[in-house]
């Protein structure tokens, strides 16, 4: 129940955001369109807050091994959709895992990788069938709202040292509301989910 209250308040700003949104130049980058910049001043979701660069990265590392595990559970869905779904994001997320350890690694060697992460995923490993994909799609959709939310706010209001790591924030944001919009969709055609509706033109 709290995940869902928490996707409902912060989707009004996310989706109207995401209306807004054209093609941005490079100095609109960080700020990106209207609605992110409130969304990202306002957050109360635990964890949601990041103070610089290397906090960013090491909370967004532990926050995207959780959603590669819970997308490896997939494997097993009923419906292709699914599987392809959970797919994309081992694929893309270990690689910005990757990306992400690399910098770490190179700009900040004696960061201490200690984050108090909390799961926001419940275990998958005994579900199957509906049960799987419903409670997937029911935590991955707050899961990836906090993914969105950190990526904003340290484009907002955190210590961005590098380039590469503002456009990276800017993709993360991009990508993983797009991916709440096709997984508020599965939900609401599968399982009547409530929560976030999908933007106009989809």
């Amino acid at each position: 129940m709290k995940r869902s209250v928490l996707a409902g308040i912060a989707a009004g700003s996310v989706l109207a955001a995401t209306a807004a949104s054209g093609t941005a130049t490079a100095s609109q980058q960080s700020a990106g369109p209207p609605g992110w910049g409130m969304m990202a001043s306002t957050s109360s979701m635990p964890g949601a807050n990041v103070s610089d660069e290397a906090d960013y990265l090491t909370h967004m590392i532990a926050h995207h091994k959780e959603a590669v595990a819970a997308a490896k559970q997939l494997q097993r869905s009923g419906r292709a959709q699914m599987r392809t779904l959970g797919a994309s994001i081992v694929t893309t997320q270990s690689a910005e895992i990757a990306t992400m350890n690399r910098w770490l690694t190179t700009w900040y060697r004696g960061h201490s990788p200690q984050t108090g992460y909390r799961p926001m995923m419940r275990d998958l490993s005994k579900l199957s069938g509906d049960a799987l994909d419903e409670a997937f799609l029911r935590d991955m959709i707050p899961h990836h709202m906090m993914a969105v939310m950190m990526s904003q706010q340290l484009l907002m209001h955190g210590d961005v040292q590098h380039p590469p790591v503002a456009a990276f924030a800017a993709k993360v944001r991009d990508a993983q509301h797009a991916e709440m919009v096709q997984m508020q969709q599965y939900l609401a055609d599968w399982f009547g989910g409530e929560g976030m509706p999908c933007p106009m033109g989809r």
